[in-house]
C-alpha cells in the first residue's frame, strides 16, 4: 500500500458548496462564537487558530474562508479531538497568520471559487516504528514532523523504553532539530531526555510501587499501543496515540491518550500537544523535578557541545545572557520560573540558529515548574494525584522558526494560544 492511501480511504471530504456549511454552523451556533478566556496585553496576535463545531446534519468539505480585507484562508474539516466534545460531528479548522488584537476577527465564505489548494499534509508511516508528517507542494515533499514508536524490546530496552516526536527545520526539513534513542545511556549527553516528550520520574501507586518513566530505570517503560487517530490535509495534521505506562512489574498503571498537531504556516512550524492521562488505579501520585518530569523539548546533541557559546532562553522579562539558566529549586524558590506562560529558547544546529518558543496553556493545572539547560533541553511540570475520577489533562503550544524571535512575538502567538480571539461568523447574504 502506498503512503497515505489508507489516510485518502478515511478522508470524509464531499462535494458540497461552502455556503451549505456555513449556513448550518450558523443555524446552529448563531453568528457570535467567543472565547471563554480573558485577553493577555498584546497588540496583535500571531498565527491563530480557528477551531469551531461542525454540526452533524451539516455537509462536510474542504474549502476556503474569508476574513478581514478580503484574504482568503484554507479551512479543513477534522473529527472532534482531545478535548473536543464528541457529540458534534466535526470541526471545521483555519489558521490566520496575524490580526490585530483590537478587532473582532469576522470569517465568511467565499464569494467566488478560490485559489487552488498549494499543498498539503500527507502521513507516512513504517509499521512499529514511525509516522512521519510531511508537507508536499509542488512535488517538493519537507519532513516536519516524526512519531518514533517501536514497540518496547526487554531485549533492547534503553532503546525501546519510551516514545517520542522528533522536529525538523522548518526551511527544508533537512536537519532534525531533537535528540533521538540510542542504545545506551553511555551515548551522548543525558539521551533520556528524547525530542518531544511527556513523562515522570518519581511515580508512586499501590502497594508501595514506583515508576520512572522518563529513565525507564527497572524495567519500567511506556509503549505505544495503537492509533486511534490519524488526520491529514491542508490545513493540519493530527495524529492520536493509546500509550501505556507500564510498571517494574510489567502491568499498566496508567494510559496516556497523545495527540500531536502541525499546522500548515509560514515562516516557522506551528504544533499542538494534548495529553490525556488516565488510570484505574485508586491513585497514582505523579512526581518529579523540573528536570526530569511534565512536557519538555530536547535539542540535538550537537547542542549539548556548543550550547554555552549560543544557548540562551527568551521569557516574558526580556532576552536572558548566552549560556543563562533558570531553574526552579525547592530549597531557593525563585518566582520567574513558577507558571510561565510561554518561554523561547535559541540555539544552534548545523551552524545554523533556530528559535523555539514554547507556550503554556492556561487550563493547564498550576503551579507549574521550570527549567531551561543549556544544552538544549527545557520544559514544565506539575505535581499530581491522578485517580479514575481526576485525569491530567495538559496543552502546549509550540513554534519553530529559523533565525531569532522577539518578545513581542513571542508574545503574539501565545496570545492566540491562551486568550484567543472572538470568532464572528458572517451570515451569506
Amino acid at each position: 500500500m502506498q503512503p497515505g492511501t489508507g489516510l485518502r480511504r478515511r478522508s470524509k471530504a464531499v462535494a458540497v458548496t461552502l455556503s451549505s456549511i456555513m449556513a448550518g454552523l450558523i443555524a446552529a451556533l448563531g453568528s457570535t462564537v467567543t472565547s471563554g478566556w480573558s485577553q493577555e496585553k498584546s497588540p496583535e496576535w500571531q498565527q491563530v487558530v480557528v477551531r469551531l463545531p461542525l454540526p452533524r446534519e451539516a455537509a462536510e468539505s474542504i474549502g476556503h474562508l474569508i476574513y478581514g480585507e478580503g484574504q482568503s484562508v484554507p479551512v479543513q474539516v477534522v473529527p472532534p479531538g482531545l478535548g473536543d466534545d464528541p457529540s458534534m460531528g466535526s470541526y471545521v479548522v483555519c489558521v490566520i497568520p496575524r490580526w490585530n488584537a483590537s478587532k473582532p476577527l469576522r470569517l465568511a465564505k467565499v464569494p467566488t471559487l478560490a485559489e487552488p489548494l498549494k499543498g498539503q499534509f500527507r502521513l507516512e508511516e513504517k509499521p512499529n516504528e514511525t509516522l512521519d508528517v510531511v508537507w508536499r507542494e509542488n512535488n517538493v515533499v519537507r519532513p516536519v514532523l516524526q512519531y518514533v514508536f517501536r514497540p518496547h524490546d526487554p531485549n533492547d530496552h534503553y532503546f525501546t523504553f519510551k516514545p517520542f516526536h522528533h522536529v525538523y527545520d522548518p526551511v527544508q526539513g533537512a536537519t532534525v532539530l531533537t535528540s533521538g534513542a540510542v542504545k545506551t545511556a553511555k551515548e551522548g549527553l543525558f539521551p533520556h531526555h528524547r525530542g518531544l516528550f511527556f513523562g515522570y520520574n518519581r511515580i508512586s501507586y499501590g502497594n508501595g510501587q514506583t515508576a520512572d518513566i522518563w529513565h525507564g530505570t527497572n524495567g519500567v517503560f511506556s509503549q505505544h499501543e495503537r492509533f486511534l487517530e490519524r488526520t491529514a490535509g491542508p490545513v493540519l495534521s493530527r495524529h492520536r496515540a493509546r500509550i501505556g505506562w507500564y510498571g517494574r512489574d510489567g502491568q499498566i498503571f496508567a494510559q496516556e491518550e497523545r495527540e500531536v498537531s502541525v499546522f500548515a504556516t509560514s515562516g516557522g512550524t506551528l504544533i499542538e500537544w494534548s495529553s490525556l492521562l488516565t488510570t484505574k488505579l485508586p491513585k497514582v501520585r505523579l512526581d518529579g523535578d523540573p528536570q526530569h518530569a511534565g512536557f519538555h523539548f530536547r535539542a540535538a546533541q550537537e547542542v549539548a557541545s556548543n550550547g554555552k557559546q549560543n544557548t540562551y532562553y527568551l521569557r516574558p522579562d526580556g532576552r536572558g545572557k548566552v549560556g543563562e539558566t533558570r531553574n526552579w529549586d525547592a530549597k531557593k524558590p525563585d518566582p520567574r520560573t513558577v507558571d510561565l506562560p510561554w518561554n523561547a529558547m535559541s540555539f544552534v544546529v548545523g551552524g545554523k540558529r533556530y528559535t523555539v518558543l514554547r507556550v503554556v496553556h492556561p487550563a493547564n493545572p498550576r503551579p507549574s515548574r521550570g527549567s531551561e539547560r543549556d544544552y538544549g533541553r527545557f520544559g514544565d511540570y506539575v505535581e499530581y494525584d491522578l485517580t479514575p475520577d481526576k485525569p491530567l489533562h495538559l496543552r502546549y503550544r509550540l513554534w519553530v522558526q529559523a533565525g531569532e524571535m522577539t518578545v513581542e512575538q513571542c508574545q503574539a502567538i501565545a496570545a492566540a494560544f491562551r486568550t484567543p480571539p472572538a470568532v464572528e461568523w458572517q451570515s451569506p447574504r
